[in-house]
């Protein structure tokens, strides 16, 4: 059965649903800071603590992040638009002037977030053009700020 609506046509669709805005960061195979903007962010499981994420295969940090045995998903806060666009864009240094901390293995950490989980990789299916990656939580931080919020193909606020 052939479908009957376009690429364009599914993603706008798929757009009505609201969802936040994470920034995904690891340790990169050469030891760098690697790091991405994504929405496809879930929770699975309460016990264990499990949460999912989708990565496209063409990424430009897929192959670190495959690689990756644990990583860390940072909710951003609705004053944070700048820094997911940042985080978004490539052929840039998206590490450029932010002081991380380290945190689980070594991960960059950034300083400023609604909520961050600290995973290890548990497991990869395959989901056509992405990866879905789940990872078990092993240490969370809630500062209980507002959450930057995408809907539509646009930026909004609680």
């Amino acid at each position: 059965m052939s479908q009957s609506f376009t690429k364009m046509e599914f993603r706008q669709a798929l757009g009505s649903f609201a969802t936040g805005v994470t920034i995904i960061t690891t340790l990169g195979k050469g030891g760098q800071k690697v790091g991405m903007t994504a929405n496809s962010f879930n929770s699975v499981s309460l016990d264990p603590p499990l949460v999912l994420w989708s990565l496209g295969r063409d990424t430009n940090c897929f192959d670190d992040f495959i690689a990756a045995e644990s990583f860390a998903i940072h909710v951003l806060a609705s004053d944070q638009q700048d820094l997911s666009e940042s985080f978004a864009k490539i052929g840039k240094d998206r590490f450029l002037g932010i002081e991380c901390s380290e945190g689980l293995s070594g991960i960059p950490i950034l300083p400023h977030y609604s909520a961050c989980f600290q995973c290890t990789m548990e497991q990869q299916y395959d989901g056509g053009d992405h990866v879905i990656i789940t990872g078990k939580i092993v240490n969370f931080t809630d500062n209980k700020h507002s959450p930057l919020l995408f809907h539509r193909g646009q930026y909004q606020a609680l």
